[in-house]
């Protein structure tokens, strides 16, 4: 891959991604898969003015060691030094920058049972800190391809020539060969026109359908709207969250989704794939669900706490989208879920609350907005999907015919 596209990348994320801002601190998290890469992204970093730019290095391997050596009591808490990372977050307001590259099988084996529970032990004393940085940080989460990944997602190829083509796959969907700012500037505002004319409907609920068996309803919270593209944060920064992204979404009202829906693309998670599986909902919460293939991890997000049992954000895509377009199943949520209409089980955004800034984390949650300690995104969009919205003012307006939108 030639360097000056990778260096039009880096800048993309560096910019436009998390818009480092003059004197801040950048944390990233990246695999192994990619040093040249993460050398260049740091240096763009530091080219916007960066103070301090740390690296956070991951290896899946490491990963399924820990869990398997450590005991859960060890895995269940949060050392000083640890505490003491995330105080910094709250003090500072770092920018944090996610480059996912893991093998999407790369956990297989590991002892989900004992992950969980230490999950749950430890989320409580993460979660006091996660509130206060909560819509003030800047934060991208992009990608960049790992040797595993690649031939999950090209498994006739060598890994040299898998890789490479990947690369290919992450730069056109991230509009990269174009000239990436303007394209995202370009690419932000249909996002936000779209999102206008959905917030202008004044939406009661939405109802989706599919020749899948997909039949669903979901009812919307009166102060939220859809949001997609570029957000501004309570620093009044304005970031690209996710590279790339081709949605418009909204956090519904907790409680309030009646039917069922059929995931139309596998849903990576921690490390593992979970297939061809459905979930039925009654008064907002996931009450029978069924997978071909890891249905107990499925099983384990559902019921990780008491919301993620219910949905935290309905996401509209187009089916005619550069990442479905291009054919390639990517086998990694980030890329999926914009190549689809999507839902969420867990947390919902307070951000979606119309003039959040004006209200406390609970009173967005009191409105409506799910709160828990996942998020998991899983892909229910299809050729065929309809959407219907059904205004306060009784109207039904087609939002989706045939997968696309219908306005």
């Amino acid at each position: 891959m030639k360097k000056t596209r990778l260096k039009k990348y880096a800048q993309l994320i560096a910019a436009c991604g998390v818009n480092v801002q003059k004197g801040q601190e950048v944390f990233i998290r990246a695999g192994l898969d990619q040093p040249e890469f993460v050398k260049m992204l740091v240096e763009e970093c530091y080219r916007l003015g960066a103070k301090k730019v740390v690296v956070d290095w991951n290896y899946q391997p490491l990963e399924k060691l820990h869990v398997r050596y450590r005991s859960l009591r060890t895995l269940s808490r949060l050392d000083d030094y640890e505490e003491a990372r995330w105080q910094h977050y709250v003090d500072t307001i770092p920018c944090r920058i996610y480059l996912e590259s893991d093998d999407p099988d790369g956990l297989k084996g590991m002892n989900q049972e004992k992950l969980f529970k230490a999950n749950q032990k430890v989320f409580p004393v993460i979660k006091k800190y996660r509130d206060q940085i909560e819509n003030k940080y800047q934060w991208c989460i992009a990608a960049v391809p790992g040797e595993a990944w690649a031939k999950k997602v090209f498994p006739g190829l060598p890994k040299r020539q898998a890789v490479e083509k990947l690369w290919e796959a992450i730069l056109y969907t991230s509009r990269v060969d174009e000239d990436p700012v303007e394209a995202w500037r370009k690419h932000n505002e249909d996002l936000r026109r779209r999102c206008e004319y959905l917030n202008s409907l004044g939406i009661e609920r939405l109802h989706y359908s599919s020749s899948n068996g997909t039949d669903f309803t979901v009812g919307m919270i009166g102060q939220a709207e859809f949001k997609g593209g570029a957000d501004i944060t309570l620093q009044n920064v304005q970031i690209n969250p996710n590279i790339p992204s081709e949605e418009c979404f909204i956090s519904p009202m907790k409680g309030d989704a009646e039917g069922v829906v059929y995931a139309t693309k596998p849903l990576s998670y921690q490390g593992q794939l979970i297939e061809n599986f459905r979930i039925r909902f009654e008064n907002g919460k996931a009450v029978e669900w069924h997978a071909e293939k890891n249905e107990s991890l499925l099983t384990k997000i559902i019921t990780m706490d008491e919301g993620s049992a219910y949905l935290g954000e309905c996401a509209l895509v187009p089916y005619d989208s550069p990442i479905r377009n291009s054919g390639i199943l990517f086998y990694n949520t980030l890329f999926d879920e914009n190549a689809a209409c999507h839902l969420a089980l867990g947390a919902g955004f307070a951000d979606c609350i119309k003039g959040f800034e004006n209200y406390t984390l609970a009173e967005c949650r009191a409105m409506g907005i799910n709160d828990s300690m996942v998020h998991e995104d899983f892909m229910i969009g299809s050729e065929d999907l309809c959407i219907d919205a059904v205004t306060k003012d009784g109207r039904t307006v087609p939002v989706f015919r045939a997968g696309n939108w219908a306005f």
